[in-house]
């Protein structure tokens, strides 16, 4: 197997026969972009490999870093560095070719973007990733709400589209999955168990097709029906259709302590603290994206996502991200003090303004790379 190390172990990439292997070091992972434009138009390459390097594969993106940035007045630094990875994400969700991610490890937030979009998701009992094509899953979570940011990286696209309003769950709550609720709604592809991913590796290597169906079938050998825990929400898929439906957060919220004086479920109360706890403008602009995403292509939902993310890094409305990245990620006495700290407090017009294009003669909308005569299989992945 040949192995070339690019500066800093930024990426590793690995080659047998037919198959690319790329293992992303974080928070390095935006650096596998020009390795991926390359294997896309290398006739010899059939099959690419995502694999995560370290415990957590991904834990989103390096926000504390971000926030120092614009704390010292550089926010269009920041509008870069999304930028570059909601164009990675776009590539990931239309890639011509078979990506396996192999994400063995926790995995939230901006981690989700290197793996969602892809072909072939893969979880496991013990690790949680999303994956371009192959996603191995110990967690996944999309924990933004809880640091004043919202679900990105085409979140609005793959959430909307999971089973009812299971979608919305996630989204606001912050809920955590494991592989197999990952398989069933639909975010995993496969569940394999970790005791079979050398050998599942190992037969991948081998593969000579770019076609989905033989890379289906080689996982397929692996694979089993995972157990849904007992406690599991998703056995619940009444309940939260019928709260997460709601028009707005509020009617959610009392929904939801609605279905709690008639049941004792720990997954209503965590859902309902989760909530409680959460930036109350990041909750509102969060449904709003899930609801738009609904109707969009994911290049759409990407683009409306990449004008929400600058809003929130400039805080024209609301400066909650920086306070939740201080109360998690800086001095993490967990107690972030959001403005406005009710949801009543938060007007349409303070959500319409994430909506809208930046007013700054530095910003532009991203620009998306042209995706011409894509294959079906490069599309709708989920």
């Amino acid at each position: 197997m040949a192995s070339a190390q690019s500066q800093e172990d930024q990426v590793l990439e690995e080659e047998t026969s037919f198959v690319r292997i790329l293992t992303l070091n974080r928070p390095r992972q935006l650096n596998a972009l020009s390795a991926q434009m390359r294997y896309e138009t290398d006739s010899n390459v059939k099959l690419l490999i995502l694999k995560g390097k370290g415990r957590a594969f991904c834990a989103g993106g390096d926000v504390a870093a971000v926030v120092r940035g614009i704390n010292e007045g550089d926010w269009i630094s920041g509008a870069k560095f999304f930028s570059k990875e909601f164009i990675l994400n776009y590539l990931m969700a239309t890639y011509t070719k078979p990506q396996v991610s192999i994400l063995n490890g926790i995995v939230m937030g901006g981690g989700a973007g290197v793996s969602i979009h892809g072909r072939f998701r893969v979880a496991t009992e013990n690790s949680v990733c999303n994956t371009a094509l192959f996603l191995v899953i110990k967690v996944f979570a999309m924990p933004e709400t809880a640091l004043g940011l919202f679900p990105d990286i085409g979140a609005s696209y793959f959430l909307s589209r999971l089973p009812g309003f299971f979608g919305e769950y996630v989204g606001l709550t912050g809920a955590r999955l494991d592989g197999a609720e990952m398989r069933a709604c639909g975010l995993a592809t496969h569940f394999v168990p970790s005791s079979r991913l050398a050998l599942l590796e190992e037969a991948l290597y081998k593969v000579n097709s770019s076609d989905p169906a033989v890379i289906s079938a080689v996982i397929d050998k692996f694979s089993l029906e995972p157990y849904l825990k007992d406690h599991s929400a998703y056995h619940w898929m009444d309940v939260i259709d019928k709260c997460f439906s709601r028009r707005t957060v509020e009617e959610i919220l009392s929904a939801l302590e609605s279905e709690s004086t008639n049941r004792a479920d720990a997954w209503i109360s965590d859902a309902i603290q989760s909530l409680k706890k959460a930036s109350p403008t990041s909750l509102k602009i969060s449904l709003r994206s899930i609801r738009e995403g609904r109707l969009q292509g994911v290049g759409q939902c990407l683009i409306r996502e990449y004008r929400m993310v600058c809003h929130v890094m400039m805080g024209e409305v609301s400066k909650d991200f920086f306070e939740g990245c201080r109360a998690i990620l800086l001095d993490k006495d967990k107690n972030p003090k959001w403005k406005p700290s009710k949801l009543e407090l938060v007007n349409d017009n303070m959500v319409d303004q994430y909506f809208s294009k930046i007013n700054d003669d530095r910003w532009e909308d991203i620009k998306l790379p042209a995706r011409s005569n894509l294959p079906a299989t490069a599309i709708a992945k989920l």
